[in-house]
């Protein structure tokens, strides 16, 4: 039976990083630009992003396992559902719980901006299991990093900010972006060290797919566009939105360089723990640069 460490741990509390950073961002947008911030809707958000995030994992635990992609080999950390600590059929419920979960949270959101809750919601709640289950599986046909960046990314941010004002912004545009950048580096990362497993099970990431080189380029080109499509709020006079998350630099450019001179391995989870470090704290270096910009909306 599995022990509530290995729930913990089939969450995978490392990637969580991915469902807090949009939101934070996003609010921190909407604070600065609408001078005031909904508290219960952030939460709201929050937690439904979190759920939504929590339920793709155990989503990709279980299915994984069913589909012969997990094995007891594995040099990534340890799948509840491959290591015989829970069968795949309560992982699977598990996760329609936790897309319950972020479906109730997300009421109060709908009541507060209508059908475009729906537009947003209904995608991402049916992604969570299509990621890895369903007709066409986007971690089976290199589409993985497409959604992370679209649904961590741009989705999450720009959603986040409309649900406190109503309103869509090109600067929540640009920061879901820069968001949604890191959060892919951590899935680049995780198809880079399971490539040939990867590739030995079936599953066409585009490391498989694309060999080990692209899947280093990658990484290492997602982490200079985050930084890089900063720029834009230099142009717009809100300087320490660009500078301040520069200070996570070096963490990017570390994982970068680790990531070509290292064959892709068991290391490659420290990388991992490194990358959702680096999101977190670049969240929250552009937060903090956001609040300190001078009152003009970009």
């Amino acid at each position: 039976m599995a022990s509530l460490f290995d729930w913990i741990a089939a969450a995978r509390p490392k990637t969580l990083g991915a469902a807090i950073a949009p939101v934070a961002v996003g609010c921190a947008l909407a604070e600065k630009i609408s001078g005031k911030l909904d508290w219960t809707l952030a939460l709201c958000t929050l937690g439904s992003c979190g759920a939504l995030q929590i339920a793709t994992n155990f989503f990709n635990d279980a299915l994984d396992s069913i589909k012969g992609a997990d094995t007891q080999a594995r040099i990534g950390p340890r799948r509840i559902t491959a290591a015989g600590r829970a069968n795949a059929g309560t992982v699977k419920i598990a996760a329609w719980l936790m897309l319950l979960v972020a479906t109730l949270l997300a009421v109060p959101l709908f009541e507060a901006r209508g059908w475009p809750i729906l537009l947003i919601g209904l995608p991402s709640l049916y992604f969570c299991f299509g990621y890895t289950g369903g007709p066409v599986p986007l971690a089976y046909r290199g589409l993985g990093e497409l959604f992370v960046i679209l649904f961590f990314g741009l989705v999450a941010v720009t959603g986040t900010a409309f649900v406190q004002t109503g309103e869509w912004y090109e600067a929540a545009v640009i920061a879901g972006f820069q968001i949604g950048c890191l959060s892919t580096v951590l899935i680049a990362i995780n198809n880079l060290r399971d490539v040939d497993e990867d590739r030995q099970t079936g599953k066409k990431t585009l490391a498989v797919r694309l060999g080990v080189g692209f899947a280093r380029a990658e990484i290492v080109l997602l982490i200079v566009a985050a930084h890089a499509a900063g720029f834009y709020w230099f142009t717009q006079g809100w300087e320490r939105a660009f500078t301040l998350p520069l200070v996570t630099l070096p963490i990017g450019l570390f994982v970068a360089w680790r990531v070509l001179v290292e064959p892709p391995s068991r290391g490659h989870n420290r990388l991992l723990a490194l990358s959702g470090m680096q999101l977190l704290a670049f969240a929250a270096m552009m937060c903090w640069g956001i609040v300190k910009a001078r009152e003009v909306m970009p």
